[in-house]
């Protein structure tokens, strides 16, 4: 029964990681390189970390740990 709840649980965080994916923007950093400017010297390079990318990364990066883990439960069949 364990085992049932947590591929349930598995497939869920597999279809949130692929959302999340979608869901970022790319990491080009479009026009500002013909003119020189870097990211990093931005208000918004500065600030990423508060704002939805930062959000997004962060989400796609726990849910991929917890995929990770719940893989290994899995795998090990302690179930």
């Amino acid at each position: 029964m364990l085992r049932n709840i947590l591929s349930i649980i598995l497939i869920i965080i597999c279809v949130l990681i692929t959302v999340i994916v979608l869901m970022q923007e790319g990491k080009d950093q479009g026009l500002g390189t013909l003119s020189g400017q870097a990211m990093d010297n931005t208000y918004w390079g500065r600030n990423k970390k508060r704002s939805k990318e930062g959000r997004l990364a962060r989400g796609t990066a726990l849910l991929c740990v917890l995929w990770f883990v719940l893989c290994l439960l899995l795998d090990m069949k302690l179930f």
